[in-house]
């Protein structure tokens, strides 16, 4: 089932998220619902707060920069209960987007290796390294499990400079080709 994606300013954007218990029900059907909802919105990577669920979960298929990243190549994972422990190396900028933020792409500054323990879909604990752009992917999702969004990431001064197009967004006043709940939306319109 496609979920609807929740715009910048919506609350659940800013909670730091819930762990996801061992007998959580429904956890492969909702699993699944991220996976369609992600790939109907062309996303890379979506969390689980961006579906309105505070919850620690996040999905990435990174093959879709496999062409200039090799590390991208066949990259596709289910991450519960996440916890980056280390962040390593020269922090370089990298142009990203999100979902909850259509039509609107920023450099933002991550450092290129993490180390994170992470159960999969099938509960099994994991603890590995990632490197380049999948780190990268995992970090901007990991973000929102602990209630953070790519533009708290930019200078202080390019957010204003974007405040705007934020209020648009939160409005609904964009253009976008998937479902979306928009917290300042008024009523009667869309």
């Amino acid at each position: 089932m496609i979920l609807p994606v929740v715009a910048y300013g919506h609350p659940v954007l800013k909670k730091v998220a819930e762990d996801i218990p061992p007998d959580f029900p429904g956890l492969s059907e909702f699993i699944a619902n991220m996976w369609d909802t992600m790939y109907q919105s062309d996303g890379v990577g979506l969390a689980a707060p961006q579906v309105n669920r505070s919850l620690r979960m996040f999905v990435i298929d990174a093959s879709a920069f496999s062409e200039k990243y090799p590390e991208a190549e066949g990259f596709k994972k289910v991450f519960i209960n996440a916890k980056i422990y280390i962040e390593e190396g020269e922090e370089y900028p990298f142009n990203e987007g999100c979902l909850s933020f259509p039509g609107l792409r920023e450099d933002v500054m991550r450092k290129p290796v993490i180390f994170m323990k992470y159960l999969d879909e099938n509960l099994i604990a994991h603890d590995e390294k990632f490197e380049g752009v999948v780190a990268r992917i995992i970090q901007h999702e990991y973000d929102h499990i602990e209630g953070i969004v790519f533009v708290d990431r930019i200078s202080s001064i390019r957010k204003m400079l974007l405040k705007g197009r934020l209020n648009d967004i939160s409005k609904g006043n964009v253009e976008v080709a998937y479902r979306m709940l928009f917290p300042m939306l008024k009523k009667g319109r869309r």
